[in-house]
């Protein structure tokens, strides 16, 4: 099975990074050991989400500069058992190159059930480092043209990449403000634009961002559980319907 997943977005804003810790934990619940890398060098979050700030000591670019070992900046969170974080270099210049990141990758992949990897928006220098070990990719949009734009964008420069397992998440997703907006007559439109098959849609919860800020990911946070429950079963290869039609 492909397990190196890398969670892309063409703008910034889709609610990317909580998908893949809320994807994270569904599969650790589903008994998978998970490595979750945050790619967005300069500007990583996943740390503060998952209440791991003060815990990080070393990050990426110190394992592969001979800093620490490439398992001293695999840390695990204390809310999840089975999930572990490798942090994202604080300052932009430390950014790896997508050789390196591969090769770091690859070096760690055999320990994890699955790998998945926090990319930064858009499609510049750290998207590139992040899709580079990556098996398939997740790209996530909301129900909006902007966002669907970016998201054909990913798509394209995925495939240039090599990269054809592409599926895609509908994040935030308001049935009574996507009918006000009328931005699309239906969901299979937005699915269309983005010329990408629909693997998941997670309704909009308020929920979900008080609590990743708050930093329990993983406790009782959402009803939509269910559907990252699904995704992650999906993502497994099983055949069941989407937990949440919009």
């Amino acid at each position: 099975m492909d397990n190196v997943i890398v969670v892309a977005s063409g703008k910034g804003g889709t609610g990317k990074s909580t998908v893949c810790i809320c994807l994270s934990v569904a599969l650790v619940k589903q008994g998978k050991k998970v490595l979750l890398i945050d790619c967005d060098c300069g500007m990583r979050g996943l740390d503060i989400m998952l209440d791991m700030e003060r815990d990080i000591i070393f990050d990426a670019s110190d394992a592969v500069c001979g800093n620490c070992t490439f398992s001293e900046a695999i840390y695990k969170n204390r809310n999840n058992e089975n999930l572990y974080l490798m942090a994202a270099p604080f300052d932009t210049e430390n950014e790896l190159s997508p050789s390196v990141f591969k090769q770091l990758v690859d070096s760690v992949k055999d320990g994890f059930d699955f790998i998945i990897i926090d990319s930064p928006a858009g499609i510049g220098s750290g998207f590139i480092t992040a899709a580079a070990p990556a098996d398939r990719a997740l790209i996530v949009t909301n129900a909006e043209p902007t966002s669907v734009r970016g998201g054909i964008k990913v798509r394209r420069k995925l495939e240039a990449l090599g990269i054809n397992n592409i599926r895609l998440i509908i994040n935030r997703f308001d049935r009574k403000l996507f009918a006000q907006l009328g931005f699309y007559e239906n969901l299979d439109d937005v699915i269309d634009a983005t010329q990408t098959q629909l693997i998941a849609l997670v309704p909009f919860d308020i929920r979900i961002s008080v609590i990743m800020q708050r930093g329990v990911a993983g406790l009782n946070w959402s009803a939509a559980a269910s559907v990252f429950d699904c995704l992650a079963l999906r993502l497994q290869g099983q055949r069941i319907p989407l937990a949440y039609r919009g």
